[in-house]
């Protein structure tokens, strides 16, 4: 359902399209706004842009990091026209929004849309679980975040249309929160195990980080997981004792 799907803006630097992607959400029928430490905001350029959908402006959730705006959600998409050096799956809008429509039902999804300049970052697209694009023209194939916000909500709305009208089954995939706990915990396993040594630690963390973003292991996987953890962790430590 729309009503669980969230537009999060990273850094807008111009509040006009603040208040462009407010009139876009409302015009498709999402209410969500995310505003991740946005440089002006409340700001009367904002409102202008916005015409009808001020309420949305009034309601939208200003928070100071992507993973604040994110803890709650199930799935995480980022957008970005820029091809990324890790292996993040890659969908065109119209696959996305089938996914997203088809998981909205049960739980919370954001899509992240970056700074006017640079977009997101490694790091931001490394909390991510999927990559979307926007097919445009190879020479030019920078869009403006408002315009970029319109075309994904229009093309939700279209997903939403064609959608079955029963309720899908609840997904059984943790929320981002969830996640964050199994990363601290997998962490402090590979150093108690000296898996990672302090002075040699690589980019270990973030391979796996990317690994399981992508993979997505459901609530029953990332408690085996857990538990595996929890084993080793207790293993370990009664072993040091002897």
């Amino acid at each position: 359902m729309l009503s669980n799907i969230r537009i999060v803006l990273v850094e807008t630097f111009h509040p006009g399209n603040i208040g462009a992607a407010a009139r876009a959400l409302k015009n498709m029928g999402l209410s969500q706004l995310y505003l991740v430490k946005p440089r002006l905001f409340p700001h009367e350029e904002a409102e202008s842009r916005a015409a009808g959908a001020k309420d949305l402006l009034d309601n939208a959730v200003v928070v100071d990091s992507v993973e604040a705006a994110i803890a709650d959600c199930q799935l995480v998409i980022g957008t970005s026209a820029r091809e990324r050096s890790y292996d993040l799956p890659l969908m065109d809008l119209e696959s996305a929004a089938s996914q997203v429509i088809q998981e909205s039902d049960s739980g919370e999804i954001a899509i992240l849309f970056g700074r006017e300049t640079m977009g997101l970052n490694n790091a931001e697209m490394l909390l991510c679980n999927r990559h979307l694009y926007i097919d445009a023209n190879e020479e030019y194939p920078v869009l403006n975040v408002a315009q970029a916000i319109q075309l994904v909500c229009y093309e939700l709305r279209r997903a939403e249309k064609k959608s079955a009208t029963k309720a899908s089954e609840p997904a059984p995939y943790p929320r981002q929160q969830e996640m964050v706990l199994f990363y601290e915990h997998l962490e402090k396993v590979l150093r108690l195990t000296n898996f990672i040594i302090p002075q040699h630690e690589g980019r270990v963390m973030d391979k796996l980080r990317r690994y399981f973003n992508r993979s997505r292991p459901e609530k029953t996987e990332l408690g085996m997981l857990r538990g595996i953890l929890n084993s080793v962790e207790e293993t370990a430590e009664r072993l040091s004792k002897d």
